[in-house]
């Protein structure tokens, strides 16, 4: 064999063993198929004339979700570092393409977009990818839009969304189960311009929000609280709040629920600026991701009502949550809380599935996140007989 060949044999073989092992890339190839076919999970039930199929299968850790012009379907995780993007090209109720947009990344749970733009909360910093749409096959480069936030790990997870304002709001957890840092931005809301400036603190007072959107008829923002742990199995209520104006105080760490006293912060004196829930959950229930039905499918009854993904709990004795919720508003007033789907526990405490987040096509179907499944379930609506 020509000495030259040779040469070219074993660049070639070099070249290969240096992608298999991650120290370059090569050009990605059309990812094949990840597509659930719209199976039936059977587990989960929900009111008469809806129907659960498995909308995407095998995300790990998929959580908050977010939506592009073009029918991309965005995904951030907590423990796993990734960002996917999933689409229903052939428009068949389940997901027949995937993509990973990014990996290695700390603790990117939020992700939202705008203007073609895929924007990702790390826990210290927001990022941003270009075009995104337009550049699946080959992702470009994040671009850093906000790098000055607590690098904490407790509660340090981000949910994000862009308010009505075009400003992209940004929740600062307490890192503690209960405690008062000095640095003031703890416990916050958040909110910055989609370039990176002007941030300052929209709502104070917040333990622990993963989940928000606005009121399509009154602007309002709505938001989830996850309650403090270690005061027993029903105490305090988690919480579903309102926050119509900027500058609220919602009472942690010196109070939960109602405005009760935390044990801790009996003794002190805090300003009584503390508002109430609009709607307090039962203990432990851990609200995440929420959104107001703003489609066409669902009956009329459903049209704004606000859908809420419980978690679950992971400390209490008898687990509670585990469920999607609604909650119709009266006149900017909260009802009760009404299971919508259930199933995603056992009665003897055996765990199917945890809610984590939720979202509306454009056909009006929902889709709800599963971190402990790892999947995405698409939730339709057919007229019965």
């Amino acid at each position: 064999m020509e000495l030259r060949w040779i040469i070219i044999i074993l660049m070639g073989a070099g070249i290969l063993t240096l992608a298999v092992f991650g120290i370059i890339g090569l050009p990605r190839a059309d990812p094949e198929p990840d597509t659930a076919g719209a199976v039936d999970p059977g587990f989960i039930s929900l009111p008469p004339g809806f129907k659960a199929e498995i909308f995407a299968d095998n995300l790990p850790g998929a959580r908050s979700l977010a939506f592009g012009d073009n029918g991309t379907v965005f995904i951030g995780t907590r423990d796993r570092g990734v960002v996917y993007a999933i689409r229903d090209s052939d428009s068949s109720g389940s997901a027949d393409r995937r993509w990973t947009i990014a990996e290695g990344l700390f603790m990117p749970n939020g992700v939202a977009f705008r203007n073609g733009s895929l924007y990702v909360a790390e826990v210290n910093r927001i990022i941003r990818f270009d075009d995104i749409e337009n550049r699946l096959d080959h992702p470009p480069d994040a671009v850093t839009v906000y790098s000055s936030l607590p690098s904490d790990t407790a509660h340090g997870w981000k949910y994000i969304r862009f308010g009505p304002d075009g400003m992209l709001y940004i929740p600062v957890g307490m890192p503690c189960n209960i405690c008062d840092p000095a640095e003031e931005r703890y416990g916050t809301i958040l909110r910055i311009h989609p370039e990176g400036s002007g941030a300052g603190i929209y709502a104070r007072g917040i333990r622990n929000t993963v989940g928000f959107d606005w009121d399509p008829e009154s602007g309002d923002l709505w938001f989830t609280e996850n309650g403090r742990d270690w005061l027993g199995d029903d105490l305090p209520p988690d919480e579903l709040n309102r926050a119509p104006v900027a500058g609220m105080h919602f009472g942690f760490p010196a109070y939960y629920g109602n405005c009760t006293e935390n044990p801790e912060y009996a003794e002190k004196t805090y300003p009584a600026d503390c508002v109430p829930p609009a709607l307090n959950l039962p203990a432990h229930v851990a609200p995440l991701g929420m959104r107001f039905y703003t489609g066409t499918m669902f009956p009329e009854e459903y049209r704004n009502a606000i859908f809420l993904a419980e978690h679950g709990s992971w400390n209490r004795k008898t687990p509670i949550g585990y469920q999607v919720v609604t909650v119709q508003l009266h006149n900017g007033t909260a009802g009760p809380a009404v299971p919508f789907a259930r199933g995603f526990v056992d009665a003897d405490g055996t765990v199917r599935g945890r809610p984590v987040d939720i979202g509306i096509l454009s056909d009006g179907s929902i889709l709800i996140s599963d971190d402990y499944a790892d999947r995405i379930y698409r939730v339709s609506w057919r007229a019965t007989s």
